[in-house]
């Protein structure tokens, strides 16, 4: 193929995984932009080299970023899992130190700053948004609209002891120059904490709705710290979570300022016995898919048949990929509902599904497929009195 690697600059790729055509997930539609979106291939290739999995082709930073409606606040889960975050990092690295101070890169509403900033630490965001970069400033987060790369870097008079990024390292248009900006801005002891989702929990969760546009790379412990090692840094520990249906938290630092922990060897060899860097494990996923795809569609025609009325739960990006790869739009579903008021009277790309506000419901309806599954125990737990009433949730992709 003519594409060249994201990390690497191979020319040594292969087609990993088709998803087609799509639009761009959060790219949520005003009624009169319905059915004038555009389409983009996605494509995973995976590098014969480096063994990094990325999409082919670009959407620019600009379209998808500059006016994003996601809002990183508006889940309890995950915002209890930035709070176990930020007391970790400060427990166990900078909890006598008198000043300490964090950056978080793609920001988004400063939830993740908040708990640090409770910790004592000087907090700073940096976000694309603006009206996002708008929320988070007047909760108290000093936050800086800008897309972060070396440029912005060289203008901020700060090191850091802690730098953040909270599933973004892998959104990035501008990949080693946003690499370069993290080793110069972090402390010589300091912590670059990345957290990604984690390619082998996608594979074992079949969650390929995880691939999207926004999402140019899909990262394992061995890729992401290949791409850390370019730019003089290295993981030396990470955890795999459950948020998000499993991810990674990696801890790096400047390379050779501490010596790899125990339980990143572990993880790496369960990786490497998994086989999960291999382009064979990407071609297994996509046969996987048309079997799900199957078992979807079989579901939803038969609730149709049984005169079952079905909304989407929740409009996350992911849900599209989803959507738009099954093919299921009106014919299914009424709408989508959603908690996020930036999505209001809004129409879901590709399947142009209404997004209807979760408080303005009148009346449930018989069975919720719920889209935002990763968030499944938070779902069934807010929800368990209409589950009492017999509303059934179909998760489509069911992690346990």
């Amino acid at each position: 193929m003519s594409a060249t690697c994201r990390v690497c600059a191979s020319h040594d790729l292969s087609l990993a995984i088709d998803l087609q055509e799509q639009p761009w997930g959060n790219h949520f539609l005003k009624e009169e932009e319905v059915g004038y979106e555009p389409y983009y291939p996605l494509k995973v290739l995976y590098c014969h080299s480096c063994e990094t999995a990325q999409l082919g082709y670009t959407v620019k930073k600009e379209v998808m970023f500059s006016d994003h409606t996601y809002l990183s606040g508006m889940t309890h889960s995950l915002n209890h899992h930035f709070l176990k975050v930020a007391q970790e990092i400060d427990e166990q690295f900078f909890h006598n130190k008198p000043s300490k101070s964090v950056l978080d890169i793609g920001s988004n509403d400063g939830t993740q700053l908040f708990h640090y900033k409770m910790l004592g630490y000087e907090v700073l965001g940096v976000e694309s948004s603006s009206r996002i970069v708008d929320i988070a400033n007047k909760k108290g987060i000093p936050t800086v609209q800008a897309f972060f790369n070396l440029d912005l870097a060289r203008t901020l008079p700060l090191r850091f002891d802690v730098i953040n990024a909270s599933g973004v390292f892998f959104h990035l248009e501008e990949l080693h120059s946003v690499a370069e900006a993290i080793k110069l801005l972090l402390k010589e002891e300091g912590v670059f904490v990345v957290q990604f989702l984690y390619m082998k929990s996608i594979m074992e969760n079949c969650a390929f709705d995880q691939i999207y546009h926004e999402h140019l790379l899909y990262y394992t412990l061995k890729t992401v710290d290949t791409l850390l090692q370019m730019h003089g840094l290295s993981l030396f520990d990470a955890s795999w979570e459950s948020i998000h249906g499993g991810s990674i938290i990696g801890y790096a630092g400047h390379m050779g300022k501490r010596a790899p922990s125990q339980r990143l060897l572990e993880l790496k060899e369960q990786e490497t016995h998994a086989q999960c860097n291999s382009l064979g494990a990407y071609l297994d996923l996509g046969k996987r898919m048309i079997l799900l795809r199957e078992k979807n569609l079989a579901f939803l025609k038969q609730k149709k048949k049984e005169g079952k009325r079905i909304f989407g739960m929740g409009a996350p990006v992911k849900g599209n990929t989803l959507l738009n790869y099954f093919g299921v739009g009106k014919e299914y579903l009424d709408c989508l509902v959603e908690k996020n008021p930036l999505r209001k009277n809004l129409y879901s790309p590709g399947m142009h599904l209404p997004i209807l506000m979760e408080e303005e419901l009148i009346s449930p309806p018989d069975v919720y497929y719920v889209l935002a599954w990763n968030f499944k125990q938070e779902i069934l737990q807010r929800n368990s009195a209409l589950i009492e009433r017999g509303v059934e949730f179909y998760f489509p992709i069911d992690v346990v």
